[in-house]
This record gives C-alpha cells, sequence and structure tokens, in this order.
C-alpha cells in the first residue's frame, strides 16, 4: 500500500452464509481524503463500513489500513450512555488527560456549557455532535461515518454538514462517509463512490470549490448524474448531456 493511503481494500469478497454481499471490491483513500460512499439499500455500504472499522472480517482479500493508526466511527445512532453526562460520554476510553481532551472536544462541536448535562436533555443534533465529539477526542487519523445524519431533520442536518466539514478541513484526517442523500455526498466529499452488486460501479472526483453552493449549476448536474447512476438511468443522464450541447 502507498504511504500516502489511509487504507486500501483490495479484491474483498463478504459473504454470509450463501449471500454474498461484496464481491472484488477495490479501492484506496487517500491521506486526508474525504470519500462518500451511496448505493441502493442493500448494496453493500454498511458491511463495507465495518470492515474499514475493522468490526468484521472479508470472505477474501484485505483491507489495509497502515499500523498505528487511529480509527473511529460515528454512526446514524449517538449511541450515548445514558446514566453518563456528556463529559463523562466523551471521556470513554480516554486514558491521559480525559477531563481536558473531553472539554476541547466538546467545545469544538460548538457545546461548551453542556458538558455536565444529561444525554435525554438534548436535541438529536445536540446528541450526534456529542457523538461526534467522542470520535475526535481521540485524534482519528481516520473517520468512518454510518449516516450519522439521518435521523436529522433538514435544517439541523445541514449545521451538521457544515460542521464536519469544517473540523475536517481544520484536522485534515481521512473520512469515509456512508450516505443515502446524494446532495451530503456531493456538498462533502472530494470523491463519490456508487456502489452497485457490491462492488465499486463508478468514482466521481468532486472538484467544485468549497464552501460548495448546492444552488449552483454544476453541483445540481453531479447530483443528478450520480442519483441517476445510482438508479440506474446513466443513460438516460448522458443522452441529455449530449442534447445539451447540440
Amino acid at each position: 500500500m502507498s504511504v500516502n493511503n489511509a487504507l486500501s481494500v483490495s479484491k474483498v469478497d463478504k459473504s454470509f452464509g450463501k449471500t454474498q454481499v461484496l464481491e472484488n471490491m477495490e479501492f484506496s483513500v487517500k491521506r486526508g481524503e474525504f470519500i462518500a460512499i451511496v448505493g441502493k439499500s442493500g448494496c453493500g455500504k454498511s458491511t463495507l463500513l465495518r470492515l474499514l472499522a475493522q468490526l468484521d472480517s472479508p470472505t477474501k482479500g484485505e483491507v489495509v489500513i497502515p499500523n498505528g493508526d487511529i480509527i473511529r466511527m460515528m454512526f446514524q445512532d449517538g449511541r450515548l450512555l445514558p446514566w453518563k453526562n456528556i463529559k463523562e460520554n466523551v471521556m470513554l476510553g480516554l486514558r491521559h488527560e480525559p477531563k481536558k481532551k473531553a472539554l476541547e472536544a466538546i467545545k469544538s462541536v460548538q457545546l461548551e456549557g453542556k458538558e455536565n448535562d444529561w444525554p435525554s436533555s438534548l436535541s438529536g443534533g445536540q446528541k450526534q455532535r456529542v457523538a461526534l465529539a467522542r470520535a475526535l477526542v481521540h485524534s482519528p487519523n481516520l473517520l468512518l461515518l454510518d449516516e450519522p445524519l439521518g435521523a436529522l431533520d433538514a435544517l439541523t442536518r445541514r449545521e451538521m454538514q457544515q460542521l464536519i466539514e469544517e473540523i475536517w478541513l481544520e484536522r485534515g484526517f481521512s473520512v469515509v462517509l456512508v450516505t443515502h442523500d446524494i446532495d451530503e455526498a456531493v456538498a462533502l466529499a472530494d470523491r463519490v463512490l456508487v456502489i452497485e452488486k457490491g462492488e465499486v460501479a463508478k468514482s466521481y472526483d468532486i472538484t467544485l470549490p468549497r464552501p460548495r453552493k448546492r444552488s449552483s449549476h454544476e453541483f445540481v448536474y453531479l447530483s443528478e448524474k450520480i442519483l441517476d447512476q445510482v438508479l440506474g438511468n446513466s443513460r438516460k443522464t448522458e443522452k441529455l448531456v449530449s442534447l445539451a450541447k447540440i
């Protein structure tokens, strides 16, 4: 694996009994790169993320992550412990200066002053900010996001997208985001991978300047093109593009 890569997926298969979920999966993520993975339900996105998080092993092939690199994962459900306050939830697993690091992480997700609050008093967006702080407090080299904003309302989701982008740009870690929201993928990622039948069917480089304007022609075009690929309408998109050039 190249020293510039945060991870490498090589010829990976994953089966559960007789059901094959991933087949000949191959891609790599550069250090500091933000990758989004999209695809229809059941295409293997979350299974792939579990392999990257080393929560499961491939049936065939390998997932290579540099020795010593720290991986953290954030789920759609914040998975906060209700009997611990915010600070205590963020401190979980810390050994060196846990209180100081937890307070710094809480501040980075804009929840300063709520460190002694209980999870039950928080909104959905605030709970996900705590979950993000709990991941960031370990200074990960690779952050895995499994549809972490899927249960949030539209405005809160947009605020969280902006926060994740700002922290990523500041800290420079690598990110792999699994999402069903194509606009979210185009807004955040350097590259969008479309998964079909357990493998990478298409890869799109997103070179739009940041912060990205969702109303721009380029943004709308890319979102529609990727959506059509996911839905199996890519030929229709290419035809429309050709007609537009006439």
